[in-house]
């Protein structure tokens, strides 16, 4: 009966053994699944947020880009006056709202280039370079030349391209995001 005990009690502790390994193993398995499951989800959740202010960065732009649209429309109806002290003063005015105003989409272009990527950065500071045909313009009429009616005219197309280009790079970084 003797040999019979210990037979039983080494069964025994080699299947104790094996059952706190497999306890082990199973838990170490478990706790990198849960790692990896909860560093996926964090990954997400950055790529979002970062797709997030990335399309927030956008908009802002393009808002600032339609205001930056309309005041030029104020400009060019101005222009279009003849000349004038009440014409001058009144384009000193929208000249000092320009000067504002570029300040909100220089500051626009900015954002979009610190989200990124690279190719919305270029479209928008190609954007942002875009008015400064306008800025030239108006300086130039104030300046006394009269050429810078023609010139500010001849702005809005590529200021207006400039707009497309940048919407549609950023809706394609954007989109594979």
């Amino acid at each position: 009966m003797g040999d019979s005990t210990w037979w039983t009690l080494a069964i025994a502790a080699v299947t104790g053994g094996t059952a706190v390994l497999a306890s082990w193993v199973t838990s170490r398995g478990s706790t990198r699944a849960a790692r990896i499951q909860a560093e996926t989800a964090a990954r997400s959740q950055r790529a979002e947020r970062l797709r997030e202010s990335r399309r927030t960065a956008y908009l802002d732009l393009i808002e600032q880009t339609h205001r930056m649209g309309e005041l030029y429309w104020e400009i060019s109806a101005t222009l279009r006056l003849p000349g004038s002290d009440a014409r001058t003063a009144a384009l000193g005015e929208l000249h000092d709202r320009e000067v504002t105003e570029y300040a909100r989409i220089r500051r626009c272009a900015r954002v979009v280039e610190l989200e990124g990527p690279p190719s919305a950065a270029a479209a928008a500071l190609a954007l942002q370079k875009a008015t400064g045909p306008f800025y030239a313009a108006v300086k130039a009429e104030l300046d006394g030349d009269t050429g810078g009616r023609g010139a500010f005219d001849a702005a809005y197309r590529p200021f207006w391209a400039a707009l497309e280009r940048f919407v549609d790079t950023a809706r394609d970084a954007h989109q594979t995001d």
